[in-house]
């Protein structure tokens, strides 16, 4: 044995207060086995909850953006059937990591570079704005393997494209294009390729030198999708109580006062 360390399955950067997030398996088209999972929370929870980032983006080496769980890999406890290690990986890894993107404090942007499926899919799509490369496509082909969409899936596609566009892509199990995804309000833009993270970094930017509440934001956005109207009124009023004590909050008003550029820094 030489000692020699793998490569790690997950690479982060810093560019421009954007921490960005890079799925580094590209053998396996970045397939979600436990240890490329535990690299990714780790990453996601410094940039998140750190100081360093003030905006995040997630995206995948290679030709695909994550290809599923890798139950063969790792994805799962050892459990003889494929079923029963999908359900633990789900209750154990996956569902906490999407659950912590839910919540998170600061914006997110998905970069889809490849394919996204299975998993993959709730992960790109938890993110707040998502951009894919014309090449990429989504696919959720549980139906293949006897099993259900999971990480949030079946939650997450009804609220973006309706039941009926939901309903086909998770029981016929084709593969959705992402200029088709871009035109069913899926993802936000499909650029070519070439241009994918420039079009990320662009959105990922603005996000970055915005205020504290941008956080606060996409928060009351998220939870409006399971909120009654009386409900997001009492969270509106909330949510501007807590901004309205954020030194950006001071600057923003100073700003428009003074008939300059409001200079936020994330605070």
């Amino acid at each position: 044995m030489d000692g020699s360390q793998a490569p790690a399955k997950v690479k982060t950067s810093l560019e421009d207060g954007v921490g960005v997030i890079t799925l580094n398996d590209p053998g396996t088209l970045n397939a979600a086995g436990l240890e490329l999972m535990a690299e990714l929370t780790a990453a996601f929870d410094d940039f998140a909850y750190g100081d360093k980032a003030r905006a995040i983006v997630i995206t995948g080496e290679g030709r695909g953006f994550c290809s599923g769980a890798n139950l063969s890999g790792g994805g799962g406890t050892g459990r003889g059937s494929p079923a029963g290690k999908a359900n633990s990986a789900l209750i154990g890894t996956f569902n906490p990591f999407v659950a912590a993107v839910r919540k998170s404090p600061k914006p997110l942007v998905a970069a889809v570079n490849g394919v996204a499926a299975g998993v993959g899919v709730s992960i790109a799509l938890a993110a707040d704005l998502a951009v894919a490369a014309e090449s990429a496509y989504f696919l959720l082909a549980f139906r293949r393997i006897g099993l259900v969409p999971d990480g949030g899936a079946t939650w997450m596609l009804p609220r973006l494209v309706g039941k009926a566009r939901a309903m086909e892509l998770m029981l016929l199990g084709e593969k959705l294009p992402a200029k088709t995804a871009a035109e069913w309000g899926l993802i936000n833009r499909c650029v070519p390729d070439a241009e994918l993270k420039d079009a990320a970094m662009q959105y990922a930017r603005a996000l970055a030198e915005g205020p504290a509440s941008l956080g606060l934001t996409r928060n009351l956005v998220w939870d409006a999708l399971d909120s009654s109207f009386v409900e997001q009124l009492e969270a509106e009023a909330y949510g501007q109580g807590a901004a309205q004590l954020t030194a950006d909050a001071a600057e923003g008003v100073a700003a428009f006062v003074q008939k300059r550029p409001a200079k936020f820094t994330g605070r």
